[in-house]
This record gives structure tokens, C-alpha cells and sequence, in this order.
């Protein structure tokens, strides 16, 4: 007797009878036009937002070094953004000759962009030379829409505009280093901080006598 297949009965029983009927395809939902509608792109939310946390002063790029480490170390790397250290460009006179330089717009603290929880302000506040957040105490507030946007807009212009290093009072003594009245000293009678000029009241053969400058033109005396 000849060897048979298991499973050949039930190939026979399967080809014997009819194959079921194949339920139709949903067909796509169509735009007005006639033409199959695209489907619309699913938008995920931004769970980050941006806060402030303060360091010890001359401390910043270390701080947010430090806490980009210690994100990938400790498995934390998903809930941080972007670190910003809000900077300008300055400019100053030395020795007659213009000389651009970066300061810090904030000493002593950093921007950091966060999905905040407990596990996260505990892991950011115990980073070296972290102070803590700003506002909010435990549980910190995070910086609106506008309060961002003005601390890059102002970053960003300082880069197309530096500003004068120093800034100037009214009645403040100065001594005028650049242009003919150089090394007289007078006193600021009005500051225009829009077009980084002021006026200097210098005396002139025993006379105050107005004189407009720019701001790097002059420097402190006290």
C-alpha cells in the first residue's frame, strides 16, 4: 500500500470546495474634485519647553556641557533640547581701533529646553554647579512664547549690530578718548542708548561746551 500524505485530504477537501469570497476594499475617501484624498499628516505636540536654570558666574559653557553628558550617561538625552547660553556682540575702542568681542547677555545662567518631571529638574538641579531653576521654586515655570523670542531676537540683531561695551548715565564723569577733544573729560548730559551717541559737557576755555560723541569714543572715569 502505497505511502500517503498527511496533509492530503485536506488539500483535496480544500480544492473541492469553493474559496470564500474576498470582502471588498474600503476605497479611498475622494476630494471633491474626484481625486483620492490625501490623508492628513499627523502633527505629534512639542512637550518641551524652555527654562532657566542659574549657575555659578563663569561657569555657563561647563554647566551646559556637563548636563548634555550626563542627558546621554544617565539615559536622559530624549527629554533635552537645545542649551542656550544667550550671547551679543560688543564692540569697543582700543588703542583707536575698533575690536568686536562676545559677552554674555546673562551671566550666571543658561537656557535649556526640557520635558519636564521630577526625575528631570532632580538630575538638572544635582548637575555640578547648578544653583537651581528660575522661578517656581519646586516646581519651575517655563518661559513664555514672547520671552523667548525677544532673547533671540536680541542675540540675533547683536550679531548684525554689535553694541557699544559700555553703557552710559546721565551725569556720569568721562574721559573722551577718540577724535580732537581726546583726553578732555566732561560730564554726560544726555545718552541717546538708539543711536549709542551722547553729549559730554567739556570745558572749553573756561566754558561747558556741548559736544556729541559716540559711545566708543569715550570711557569711564570712575
Amino acid at each position: 500500500m502505497a505511502d500517503h500524505d498527511p496533509f492530503e485530504y485536506e488539500h483535496e477537501e480544500s480544492a473541492s470546495q469553493p474559496a470564500p469570497e474576498e470582502p471588498e476594499a474600503a476605497s479611498a475617501p475622494e476630494s471633491p474634485n474626484g481625486a483620492a484624498a490625501e490623508p492628513e499628516p499627523v502633527l505629534e505636540e512639542d512637550t518641551k519647553h524652555w527654562y532657566i536654570i542659574h549657575t555659578y558666574s563663569g561657569f555657563e559653557q561647563k554647566v551646559a556641557d556637563s548636563l548634555r553628558s550626563r542627558s546621554e550617561a544617565f539615559g536622559f538625552s530624549d527629554k533635552i533640547g537645545q542649551i542656550l547660553i544667550p550671547k551679543e556682540e560688543v564692540v569697543e575702542l582700543r588703542n583707536g581701533k575698533k575690536v568686536t568681542s562676545q559677552r554674555l547677555l546673562y551671566p550666571g545662567y543658561v537656557m535649556v529646553q526640557m520635558e519636564m518631571d521630577d526625575e528631570l529638574w532632580h538630575a538638572v538641579k544635582n548637575t555640578p554647579r547648578v544653583t537651581g531653576f528660575v522661578g517656581g521654586g519646586n516646581s519651575p515655570v517655563p518661559l513664555t512664547s514672547d520671552e523667548v523670542n525677544s532673547i533671540l531676537y536680541r542675540q540675533a540683531t547683536a550679531a548684525d549690530r554689535p553694541r557699544p561695551k559700555l553703557t552710559f548715565e546721565k551725569s556720569e564723569m568721562v574721559r573722551i578718548v577718540d577724535g580732537p577733544f581726546s583726553n578732555f573729560s566732561g560730564k554726560v548730559d544726555e545718552v541717546n542708548p538708539d543711536r549709542n551717541t551722547l553729549r559730554v559737557l567739556v570745558t572749553i576755555f573756561g566754558r561747558a561746551t556741548p559736544v556729541e560723541l559716540d559711545f566708543l569714543q569715550v570711557e569711564k572715569t570712575t
